[in-house]
């Protein structure tokens, strides 16, 4: 953990290089929110490439960009594209943009994803507010010398997904007339699809929805000290004893059915944020 530091700075200087304002909040768009960026009012889009240390996002649907302006009234650092383990990149890598969102001045983190639905109550294109997660990647972005300036060695993750921000979240479904469950959100490191037996011990060890990511960043995010607020996008069902072969278009397409209902949320949020 020890080399991040100068790699976080040097990121730092090349996005201020281009958008001077401090960010106040960090927002992941993973598949199933990636609209957003299109209602932020950009000030400046940054590819990957052209910031150092930063990693290429190679993952379906996620363009690899940096938009930054203002959503809300609020200033925000929105990521169209994020890196996953199944990529070949190590946690430390897959966390950084969570780091230099932290240094640039973000204090919230808005990070979403698609999952499978494991809970047999849920449905495809439901939106699930994750309020805890199991780890199961076998990693952790933590492992190595503590570096102090980025956070504490042992940080506590008792609220890992800020229970007013859930709250908000969940008032703002019932208000606007749809379904958002609140559960718990199980990483795995992928590529492949579970297998039934699997989706059985998952479900069985009390996760409701199944991803590839977004605990690495929670886990980052909570160590810089940063709000969290998760947001999952029911892509398909994984009920083994009904399972059936899932299809990429399928999954797209029910991330699309949950892409307003995400909309509404984050900006329903952040529209309560202070200004």
């Amino acid at each position: 953990m020890l080399h991040l530091y100068d790699e976080i700075q040097a990121a730092v200087a090349a996005i201020q290089a281009r958008w001077s304002t401090a960010p106040r909040v960090g927002i992941i768009l993973g598949t199933g929110l990636g609209g957003l960026a299109e209602e932020i009012v950009a000030e400046a889009v940054i590819p990957y490439e052209e910031i150092p240390h930063f990693p290429r996002s190679t993952a379906i649907s996620h363009k690899g960009q940096l938009v930054c302006g203002r959503f809300e009234g609020l200033p925000v650092m929105a990521m169209e594209g994020r890196f996953h383990a199944y990529e070949g990149y190590p946690l430390d890598r897959i966390t950084f943009p969570v780091r230099v969102m932290k240094a640039l001045g973000a204090d919230l983190l808005v990070v979403s994803n698609a999952c499978g639905g494991m809970n047999p109550h849920y449905r495809a294109g439901d939106v699930m507010v994750i309020e805890d997660h199991i780890n199961l990647m076998g990693l952790n972005p933590l492992i190595g010398v503590n570096d102090d300036r980025l956070g504490q060695r042992f940080p506590d993750m008792l609220h890992c997904y800020t229970p007013a921000l859930i709250e908000k979240a969940m008032e703002i479904a019932r208000r606007e007339n749809f379904i958002a469950h609140r559960g718990t959100y199980v990483a795995v490191t992928g590529p492949n699809l579970e297998t039934r037996a699997e989706y059985r011990m998952l479900r069985n060890n009390g996760a409701d929805v199944v991803g590839m990511s977004t605990v690495p960043e929670v886990i980052v995010a909570v160590h810089a000290g940063l709000r969290v607020l998760g947001l999952s996008a029911v892509t398909d069902m994984c009920l083994p004893d009904a399972l059936e072969p899932a299809h990429i278009e399928t999954i797209l397409k029910f991330a699309a059915v949950a892409e307003p209902k995400l909309r509404t949320i984050v900006r329903g949020v952040l529209a309560q944020e202070p200004r």
